[in-house]
């Protein structure tokens, strides 16, 4: 199952790790460190054309990736137990 995050990408549901809110965590210096840390590796990947509101969090085996998103995290959120409830 794959999870829609915005502008036509698609996530595989079992690599998620986390979603999370951008502006509630970046007011954390180390939400603020490690998307930095992220950015720098280019292991950001922004999906957004409007302003950004949740970032996702991802690992396929040793990669980690973080995708910015203009969907709010209520929305991912719904979208993720849709999926869980299809399964």
């Amino acid at each position: 199952m794959y999870l829609h995050i915005g502008n036509g990408k698609l996530i595989p549901k079992s690599s998620i790790i986390g979603v999370f809110d951008l502006e509630i965590t970046s007011q954390s210096k180390r939400t603020m460190k490690f998307l930095s840390a992220k950015e720098k590796a280019n292991h950001v990947i922004n999906v957004c054309d409007d302003i950004p509101r949740t970032f996702v969090v991802t690992r396929d085996g040793n990669r980690e990736r973080v995708y910015i998103s203009q969907i709010s995290t209520q929305t991912l959120s719904k979208r993720c137990e849709q999926l869980i409830d299809e399964e």
